[in-house]
């Protein structure tokens, strides 16, 4: 593939991923589908998109976690690169995906200092939030961390997006 279209595809993961965290919330949905829908990846019966609905704000919305961003982007690396069921005893099988979920890992260490939840919030947002708690709630909206998290969710995408189409790449 071209490097103009795998920019544009990135791009494009990229935004949607974002909108999709701006309107719908859950930062690891929000990237499955930002990736599924900008490369058109098949999710017949939804597995991937449904097994990251617990992964946001840091697992579980406890912030005490890796951002739900880069788990959404690992979940499909895995999707598309993962080992098989039939070679589960193949420890080497998964290195590629292993390989790929420590490149996005490492672009998240490289831009907010860490892959935590929490450390990421303080880092953009000066502070934590609770997400259980309805008061810190309503001032984590008041802060804009829906835009600081859309961001952080486009910027997983657009990353993961890069890696997928770089790999698919060596396949062809």
């Amino acid at each position: 593939m071209a490097e103009n279209d795998r920019d544009a595809l990135a791009e494009k993961a990229g935004m949607m991923a974002e909108d999709y965290e701006r309107r719908c919330t859950g930062c690891a949905q929000s990237v499955v589908a930002g990736l599924l829908d900008a490369l058109g990846i098949a999710d017949t019966d939804e597995g991937v998109f449904k097994a990251a609905s617990g992964l946001a704000d840091g697992i579980g919305l406890t912030g005490d976690g890796s951002c739900g961003a880069l788990t959404g982007g690992c979940m499909v690396f895995g999707r598309l690169f993962g080992r098989e069921r039939k070679d589960h005893g193949d420890m080497m099988k998964p290195m590629r995906s292993y390989l790929m979920c420590k490149e996005l890992h490492s672009d998240f260490v490289e831009r907010y200092g860490s892959c935590r939840c929490y450390d990421i919030q303080e880092k953009l947002m000066g502070r934590t939030y609770n997400m259980y708690d309805p008061e810190q709630l309503q001032e984590a909206f008041k802060t804009g961390m829906i835009d600081h998290c859309s961001k952080v969710v486009g910027n997983a995408a657009k990353k993961a997006a890069e890696i997928i189409l770089c790999e698919r790449d060596k396949d062809d």
